[in-house]
């Protein structure tokens, strides 16, 4: 039986993974009783020295060269959380560690929240719901777009991205896709066509972000893209604030209070700066980047690293490992 160590802070090793999933891990290999955390590593490289599966998630070490020194045996890393890039590094992937994540199950999450807004602002929910709160009483209904026959634009088809996409088939939507990697033969088995950027904000009448945070997406979503868009609509981002210059789109949502809506469930930075515009606009609904799992949700992503532990030693492929070439794509 492999050996395996839990190596992450308490509070999240007890987020991530509950009675059942530690019970079935330790069914499949043989934990350590020493709870390895960060600090302790960093000052002890030795305690991984017949590590050959660490358990761990948010708060983990970095796998630098000086860490990696003492865990020659290393195999797997089960990373129960999302975005693993403060995990690897190149000694990490120059010595063939493979690595997992729970960023597969996290985008359930993300699509769910992105799907429940989708809805409500097809419905104008946001600004029924503001304009009942001030005129204290029921407001004039006025024209929306509704969840037939209306536009939405997705930017970008990864993991999150596709699966709304998948989750908007069930409804009489246009769907419409912006990502320059994705394929017409992947678009068309998620029911999306392949737009351009530009014509995603002209045409929609709810444009919702899924784009990771790279050098080469920081700030793409530009002023004038928003300016573009058509009255009435919304934008939603539960990506990254980065993505989108949020100075330009502030002052467009200043100008355009009237007629152009923003769902932000994150910023940039994060959360905004106490001055901003964002908090007193009234066009803009801020939520304290709440779209992944939290609470009893986490859960999920300590039993995705159970199954893909099965995985791993049944000699079958991960569901959800990472590469080298896909971390440089993903958030």
């Amino acid at each position: 039986m492999k050996k395996a160590a839990y190596l992450l802070p308490k509070i999240n090793y007890d987020k991530i993974y509950g009675e059942a999933e530690r019970q079935d891990l330790a069914r499949l290999v043989a934990v350590s009783p020493i709870h390895l955390t960060s600090e302790l590593v960093s000052e002890n490289p030795e305690l991984l020295s017949d590590i050959q599966v660490i358990i761990s998630g948010w708060g983990c070490v970095t796998f630098d060269e000086r860490i990696l020194s003492g865990a020659p045996d290393l195999e797997v890393v089960l990373y129960g959380a999302g975005s693993i890039r403060s995990a690897v590094t190149d000694t990490f992937w120059d010595r063939g560690i493979r690595i997992t994540s729970g960023y597969g199950v996290n985008a359930i999450a993300v699509a769910e929240y992105t799907l429940s807004q989708i809805l409500f602002c097809l419905k104008d929910g946001w600004r029924f719901a503001q304009a009942m709160k001030k005129q204290r009483t029921k407001p004039a209904v006025w024209e929306i777009p509704g969840a037939y026959g209306s536009t939405v634009g997705i930017v970008s088809l990864g993991m999150v991205g596709r699966r709304v996409a998948e989750l908007l088939r069930h409804f009489d939507l246009n769907v419409l896709a912006y990502d320059p990697y994705a394929s017409e033969s992947v678009a068309a088995e998620l029911g999306v066509r392949l737009v351009s950027l530009e014509e995603i904000f002209k045409t929609s009448d709810v444009v919702t972000l899924h784009t990771p945070n790279l050098p080469e997406t920081q700030k793409m979503i530009t002023g004038e893209l928003i300016r573009s868009m058509k009255s009435g609509s919304v934008l939603i981002n539960s990506s990254r604030g980065a993505v989108v210059d949020e100075p330009a789109m502030i002052e467009v949502l200043k100008h355009r209070c009237a007629d152009l809506f923003a769902v932000l469930d994150v910023t940039h930075p994060e959360p905004p700066v106490p001055n901003s515009p964002l908090y007193t606009l009234d066009n803009v609904v801020l939520t304290p980047h709440i779209a992944g799992v939290m609470s009893g949700e986490i859960h999920r992503m300590g039993r995705c690293m159970v199954e893909e532990l099965e995985r791993f030693l049944g000699g079958e492929k991960m569901k959800f490992e990472i590469t080298r070439v896909m971390a440089d794509k993903l958030a």
